[in-house]
């Protein structure tokens, strides 16, 4: 015990045994700086030391732009635009993909390579048909009720207002003898209309002309997409008065009417009506005479 006891005294002595450090002029032993201190002094500040190095580096990385110069981490703002780019990725890889799917249907209209929609005149959405052996056409007993409850109603209305239920108007796109019906049976998605040489072509409704150009088959082809999925196609005119991306109004002339094309079979409109990607007769809709 005492051995131990006469360590521990030796060492505390020489932890606080002061001591003198003297800085002199090498050449006249002149002194220039004298600092007292011990062991004990020198081991609190170079701990004081390490823990406030310590301390100022957390704080630098933690809440300060210079941790974007220590390797291992990242910048913000590099995130932030990494975050934007993959977002604007995102969101061209969704318009690619419809870019795609509106040139495959720009080809079959081009192609005729298509499947038929088959239309009610009532209505420019596909219906679906029912048999008419299956449906029951006499009024249910409710059904009478309500309908007596109505007509009293409006029998005596008089704010009522008539509203339209068709949501979009053609117009014809020229007026002239029909030279070739709608016939999907033998891939004729279209009517042809026979008219003098350079007749003013007019756009059946508002919409932006998608397509505008010479092909060998067909000569010079409009394509004008409209509201409601529509898409109406006008081929073989002697030229084009409208450009690709131009906007254009129900019945603004678009073309003049001509014989162009390897197919043309003399001076006509091949007119076609598209649907959702889907051919129509155009007659359901257009009075051509």
């Amino acid at each position: 015990m005492s051995g131990k006891r006469l360590k521990r005294q030796i060492l505390k002595k020489k932890l606080f045994t002061k001591n003198r450090l003297v800085i002199l002029n090498e050449e006249t032993f002149e002194e220039i700086f004298s600092l007292k201190l011990n062991l004990m002094n020198v081991f609190v500040v170079l701990t004081g030391g390490a823990i406030f190095l310590i301390a100022i580096t957390t704080y630098i990385i933690a809440f300060t732009p210079l941790r974007e110069y220590i390797p291992g981490y990242a910048s913000t703002k590099l995130k932030r635009e990494a975050t934007e780019l993959a977002l604007k990725s995102d969101s061209l890889e969704k318009a690619i993909k419809m870019n795609n799917a509106y040139i495959e249907s720009i080809k079959k209209v081009l192609a005729g390579d298509v499947e038929v929609a088959k239309l009610s005149k009532d209505s420019i959405m596909a219906a679906e048909q029912t048999a008419a052996s299956e449906v029951n056409f006499k009024p249910s007993k409710q059904d009478s009720i309500l309908r007596e409850k109505v007509a009293q109603e409006d029998k005596y209305n008089l704010f009522d207002k008539a509203q339209t239920k068709v949501n979009l108007v053609l117009f014809p796109p020229v007026t002239g003898h029909i030279t070739d019906k709608y016939d999907p049976k033998n891939k004729h998605f279209a009517v042809d209309v026979a008219v003098p040489k350079n007749t003013p072509i007019k756009s059946v409704a508002n919409g932006t002309v998608i397509f505008a150009d010479w092909t060998p088959s067909t000569g010079y082809v409009i394509i004008i997409r409209h509201g409601e999925g529509i898409m109406s196609v006008y081929k073989h005119a002697a030229s084009l008065t409208k450009t690709q991306g131009d906007v254009v109004r129900t019945g603004e002339v678009i073309a003049m009417a001509g014989s162009t094309g390897q197919e043309s079979t003399g001076v006509h409109l091949h007119f076609e009506l598209w649907k959702d990607g889907f051919a129509i007769d155009p007659t359901n809709f257009i009075e051509f005479e």
